[in-house]
This record gives C-alpha cells, structure tokens and sequence, in this order.
C-alpha cells in the first residue's frame, strides 16, 4: 500500500503514500546540509517544531503526527543521515549523535529558522539533547520521548548484546530475524509480529544503520551538561518500556532544571504509534505551556 518514490537531485519534490495511518500523500523534501543530502518532511505554519527520529526510522515515523501538530505550528521532520531514503550504513566508525545534531542545525540554517521546539525519540532523543546542549540559543523547549543516554558517573556500558546479536543476524542476511530481535528488546515480546506493514517497511529500510549503531562511540552526559541546560523539557516515557528508560528519566529529572514527565499508558517504547492521541495531546499541551506563539529575539 506504501508507494515510495525514488529520490532525485538533492532539492527536489517527490511524494509518497505510507499507510501508517489515515494520511493524504506528503511532499518529501530534500536539501544538502553539511555536504550532505538530507530529506525531511513539513507540514503547517506557526512556530517550528522539529521531529527527531530514532532507531530504524525516518522522517515518515513522524507520520501519525504531523497532522495533529501542524493544525498548530509548523512541523519539520528530518530523515537523519544515512537514514531513508539514503541507503549508507556508516559501520566505518562515523556513525554518532554529533552529526546529526549539527545536521540539525544546519537544517535551521537552511530553513532560515532562529529557534525551534525539538522533538526527540529513543535514540533521536539523545540527537536533541547534543543539539540542546551545544546549542542552547536555538532551542526554544525539548520533548524526550525514552531518550537513550549514558552518565559519565555511571560504569561504561558496552553495546547491549541485543544491538550485537540483530546486527550479527543483519550482516548475516537474516534481516527479519535482526528487526524482530531489536524491536521486541525496545518493546516488549512479539511486538515486531504484531507491528502494521508500514513500520516494517520503514525497519527494513533502515536494517542498515544498525551496522554503523552498533560501533558508534559512547557520548557520555555529565551533572555540569545538564544543570547549564535552562530549557523547558518535557520528558515521555512508555508504562511498558524496559526499565534502563525510566532510569535515564530518573536521571534527567534530577538534573535537569526546568521539567515536567508523563507515563503514557499501555505503550512502550513506541508510544507515539501505540497510543498518538496521547502522545500528541501531551506534546501540544506542553507546546501550550512553554509559550509557543511569538519567537523570542534572537
């Protein structure tokens, strides 16, 4: 049912249909960002807000939500590098979270935008918060929906054996077998076999990024980073998601000097897709509440 155009020159218009849920085609965009050709999606006028991704995604995991936002603001979700549709998968050592941070902020740039509200899931959650942190003047409020993060006063985890064990099954050729294994880690058992058709295109098309993931280099956190970070932050975290996330929220909450948090029910780590009304309904409160309307000078 998902028709997915092939891509051309950088800064062409395409159009897709993904049947995640009940949504009209949407224009894909691109731009060359950082020397890099980076496709994003925007829908909606008013202040910006900027959908960050996590693992085995793209832009079009944002799909559920973009109309619901965009009646409010102007909603930008960016497909991260070597994310779809590029089909790089970065396991030569370059894969992190501080370059696609700074492709963020060279999104702005190209965008012509001063400040956003950001947006972050699981390991996009991590992307917002390297680019809140090294760039607190653009950032307007955070969303962190399960943010992965390691603590510098915490022992150095090493790659989490399911990370390993769905990359070895990837490079074997057993792409299923390696999605299945990643998704249920991060939500629960079966979820992958239960997951609708349009999620697992996406999964597939990002199998790749799991090679360069899974020997990225640890971007730890420390007390100072987060106690010189005065931004409004919402942190989400999923009823049903393995404990290390609430446990990173723990933490974040200490630290952190401006936050609010919310359970969402009956979700995991994918609470936007299992429950989207209230994930959305917390994103637009908090919107609400941090002042979204006129930008502040610059």
């Amino acid at each position: 049912m998902a028709t997915v155009p092939l891509q051309a020159q950088c800064g062409s218009t395409a159009l897709f249909m993904f049947a995640m849920r009940f949504e009209p085609a949407v224009p894909l965009l691109s731009a060359t960002v950082n020397g890099y050709c980076l496709s994003y999606l925007e829908q909606g006028v008013g202040d910006p807000v900027l959908l960050v991704h996590g693992s085995l995604c793209d832009c079009r995991y944002w799909v559920p939500q973009m109309s619901a936002l965009a009646r409010h603001y102007r909603v930008i979700a960016v497909s991260l590098r070597h994310h779809w549709p590029a089909t790089t998968t970065a396991d030569d050592g370059n894969f992190s979270v501080s370059q696609p941070a700074a492709d963020l902020v060279g999104s702005l740039d190209h965008l012509a935008l001063p400040h956003a509200h950001v947006v972050g899931h699981s390991r996009g959650g991590r992307v917002a918060l390297e680019l809140a942190l090294g760039q607190r003047e653009r950032i307007r409020s955070l969303v962190l929906a399960d943010p992965g993060a390691q603590f510098a006063d915490e022992p150095r985890r090493t790659t989490a054996s399911f990370v390993t064990e769905a990359t070895h099954r990837i490079r074997s050729g057993d792409v299923e077998g390696g999605l299945g294994l990643f998704v249920d880690a991060v939500n629960g058992e079966d979820t992958w076999a239960r997951m609708i058709a349009g999620f697992k295109r996406m999964a597939r098309d990002n199998a790749g990024t799991l090679l360069g993931q899974s020997i990225e280099p640890v971007q730890v956190l420390s007390d100072t980073d987060l106690a010189d970070l005065d931004v409004p932050t919402l942190l989400i975290g999923g009823a049903a998601s393995p404990p290390r996330y609430a446990q990173i929220l723990d933490r974040l909450v200490a630290g952190l000097p401006h936050t609010q948090r919310i359970t969402i029910e009956g979700a995991a780590d994918g609470m936007n897709l299992a429950k989207p009304h209230s994930f959305d309904t917390a994103v637009l409160d908090f919107l609400a509440q941090s002042g979204a309307g006129s930008l502040p000078n610059a």
